[in-house]
């Protein structure tokens, strides 16, 4: 079954039970796969790593906003944000722990000979590409560092 499939089983599930938050979450999950697609042209497919990205972008940006709302004192307007990323993220692959992600980022640091920071963007993008879809870019981001610096 596929991503939108998956989608949209998802939207009669909860138009069934009438979950507004669900709903407006995978609505607008929907919109940018639609649009994702029309942006290659004739292409009718989109690959599954380009809906991954998709998907940790929208997340990331629903947990962005419920930082600010909490920030501002907004819980009324932070919780759906966190409620819509919970539904958004269970259409993402099992994401690996911190551990697991220092140790496949030790083992590319030890491939790649990597010493210093200067070698970071070399490391990052090595462990994105192994990565995606498992971890978010932060936490890539931060087991570099600390293994660099």
């Amino acid at each position: 079954m596929s991503l939108q499939e998956k989608i949209m089983e998802a939207m009669k599930t909860a138009m069934k039970t009438k979950d507004t938050q669900s709903l407006e979450a995978l609505r607008s999950v929907k919109s940018a796969l639609l649009l994702a697609q029309t942006e290659t042209g004739s292409k009718t497919e989109i690959s599954e790593a380009e809906e991954i990205k998709l998907l940790q972008k929208q997340v990331k940006q629903r947990k962005d906003s419920a930082a600010i709302f909490k920030k501002q004192g907004r819980e009324d307007l932070a919780e759906p944000e966190l409620i819509q990323a919970q539904v958004i993220a269970q259409f993402l692959p099992q994401q690996l722990s911190e551990e697991e992600v220092n140790k496949v980022v030790a083992q590319i640091i030890a491939e790649t000979g990597a010493t210093s920071m200067a070698d970071m963007g070399k490391v990052m993008g090595l462990a994105s590409a192994k990565l995606g879809g498992k971890a978010d870019g932060k936490t890539i981001s931060t087991a570099v560092k600390s293994r660099l610096s």
